[in-house]
């Protein structure tokens, strides 16, 4: 109710102080393009490094499978290790095999980067770039909301309230009962005995609040009272 109430007063702010559209270039356009590309979940086709070292696999060395592993130069399957979203808005998979299927494999020197003296298993990274849709750029088109939104704080910093009590009868005199250490702890009392302390009693005033700018149409469908 509250994010309701709240968008309604960005929306009222528009209509009282019209804004030009803002036109955001989220995504540009693509090129036309006849190549076979895999769109999976959003995203091109895998992206791996080139080789860094002469000599060993590089990236493009590793199979991808069907089922989203990779499968290496020795026949072993690689899992997904750590998913990673980049600046860019680019996923990044970082692929891992296992240690005890390294450490025995006979193209190990070929592999990792200091062959047998590597503790760790051998890991691969593939990018995949989000896949871009159409021949004309992807806009976003909104209007400013920052001003109307410290416009309308602005305002309810000065809204006022005001609360009438009228005066009731004559006021009942005595003594107050005392209390005992159970009734004067508020922890300690049940919410009947709460309930009891808090109810308006029949001698005291009828308290009337009044709130400034509520909306007459907003106020009648809470059943509110309208001046």
């Amino acid at each position: 109710m509250a994010q309701w109430v709240w968008n309604l007063r960005l929306e009222l702010g528009h209509v009282l102080k019209p804004e030009p559209l803002r036109t955001t270039e989220f995504a540009p356009a693509s090129c036309e393009s006849h190549e076979p590309q895999s769109c999976t979940c959003g995203y091109g086709k895998p992206a791996v490094a080139a080789p860094w070292k002469a000599g060993r696999f590089s990236g493009q060395d590793f199979a991808l499978q069907s089922d989203g592993t990779l499968r290496c130069p020795a026949h072993q399957t690689l899992s997904v290790h750590e998913r990673r979203k980049e600046v860019d808005g680019s996923l990044r998979l970082v692929y891992a095999a296992r240690i005890r299927s390294c450490r025995p494999c006979p193209l190990r020197e070929q592999c990792q980067w200091s062959g047998a003296a590597t503790a760790k298993p051998r890991q691969v990274s593939v990018l995949l770039h989000p896949v871009v849709v159409g021949s004309s750029p992807l806009l976003w088109r909104d209007w400013r909301r920052r001003e109307h939104r410290r416009a309308c704080i602005q305002l309810l910093r000065h809204q006022r309230v005001e609360v009438q009590v009228q005066s009731a009868g004559a006021p009942l005199t005595g003594p107050p009962a005392p209390l005992s250490r159970a009734e004067r702890a508020h922890s300690r009392l049940n919410w009947e005995e709460r309930l009891a302390r808090n109810a308006q009693t029949l001698t005291s005033g009828q308290v009337t609040i009044q709130l400034f700018g509520v909306p007459e149409h907003f106020a009648t469908a809470l059943g509110l009272a309208s001046a």
